[in-house]
């Protein structure tokens, strides 16, 4: 088994990951009136409320980095921590969320 990873994960080690073409699921927690506002390009959305009654959608990366992140990453980092507490050793929460993103990654994902 992989060692485990830590907790959060910064946006450039992210961007890096994309760039090189690693697998990993990036799942985006926010509402879908945020997701539609701004969104990171491969995301994937599961609003954190319905998380729990879709859990059976991400058991195919359960092996797999999966990298969480919401509008600035509280509502990921606890999304982080019950995946983890479910088994999902590779989930990490995106610090800073897409805030940082848009001011250190990709300026023309909007900011709000």
């Amino acid at each position: 088994m992989a060692d485990e990873l830590p907790i959060e994960i910064d946006v450039q080690r992210v961007n890096q990951m994309r760039q090189a073409g690693e697998s990993f699921l990036l799942l985006d927690v926010r509402q879908p009136d945020e997701y539609e506002t701004a969104k990171i390009d491969g995301s994937v959305l599961i609003p954190m409320g319905e998380l729990g009654e879709r859990l059976d959608e991400l058991e195919k990366y359960r092996a797999q980095r999966i990298v969480v992140h919401c509008h600035h990453g509280g509502r990921s980092m606890q999304v982080t921590q019950a995946l983890r507490s479910r088994g999902f050793d590779q989930a990490q929460n995106l610090a800073g969320g897409i805030d940082a993103w848009s001011t250190e990654i990709d300026e023309s994902v909007p900011r709000y």
